[in-house]
């Protein structure tokens, strides 16, 4: 019995740091753009009833979506998976906002004209949607399950913008750069004070600030230029091109199709 209290009260003090850490990104927030209608809500994208609840709220709260920014991600953790047992990196990076996008999707239109931004990555270039194992059951590689999902986030990006055509509502993907964040901390290198000590330095010289990354992700959310402009891949606040894979309109549909199941949307 002690154990469980033990544990009960560890789970307790990471959650309060959590709502600290959101409430301090909040307030950030807030005094940087001088505005106090900032509010953060929890939403787990590792966790389909989280996304749920969290629809539900924005749904029945909020009069407007003019902009969603699919921005969640984690990448090269060791096997594990989300509460439906979803491979974690696909389930996070592209189920996950799958999910949340087409629980949003008619108070978007409703909004239009108005955009959705997926964050992919250059990664989608190394990716292949293996359909005949796409949950990683049989065999799996951390860097083939990142390098997928980020594929999958074109595939989606494409298949729905080619759906949501005439409705005001345009989608494109980003490549953010290679950005300094704690996304790589599943990484060797960061489990390495050597590498920490000599690496770290010189990395500073390639790698973008978080400041930086966002860039691209800003531009092709509010450039009036872009009106009407969907389907397509942006790096650099310049349009990208894809991998040939990125380019399987079969794939993407039959993508949204399991994404679908998945989800229990169909």
């Amino acid at each position: 019995m002690q154990g469980h209290e033990e544990v009960s009260r560890g789970w307790m003090k990471e959650l309060k740091y959590y709502d600290l850490l959101k409430e301090w990104a909040r307030k950030d927030i807030a005094l940087a753009s001088r505005n106090k209608y900032i509010f953060c809500q929890e939403c787990d994208l590792a966790s389909q009833e989280s996304i749920r609840n969290f629809a539900k709220r924005v749904n029945e709260k909020e009069e407007r979506i003019d902009i969603l920014i699919n921005n969640a991600g984690v990448m090269r953790c060791k096997k594990s998976f989300t509460k439906e047992g979803i491979e974690l990196q696909l389930g996070t990076n592209h189920i996950g906002h799958f999910l949340l996008t087409n629980l949003l999707l008619d108070k978007i239109k409703a909004s239009a004209p108005s955009r959705i931004v997926n964050v992919s990555s250059v990664a989608h270039e190394r990716g292949i949607i293996n359909f005949s194992d796409l949950n990683s059951d049989k065999t799996y590689d951390e860097g083939e399950a990142y390098a997928q999902s980020k594929l999958a986030n074109i595939l989606f990006t494409k298949e729905l913008a080619e759906r949501l055509e005439g409705s005001g509502v345009t989608c494109n993907a980003v490549h953010p750069g290679i950005v300094f964040t704690e996304l790589g901390r599943h990484m060797s290198i960061n489990n390495s004070w050597t590498a920490k000590i000599f690496l770290y330095p010189l990395l500073w010289l390639f790698l973008k600030t978080p400041r930086q990354g966002a860039q691209t992700t800003i531009y092709v959310s509010l450039n009036s230029e872009l009106e009407g402009v969907s389907g397509k891949y942006f790096s650099n606040q310049v349009e990208g091109k894809v991998s040939e894979g990125a380019q399987d309109k079969v794939a993407a549909k039959r993508l949204w199709a399991v994404s679908e199941h998945w989800t229990g949307l169909t």
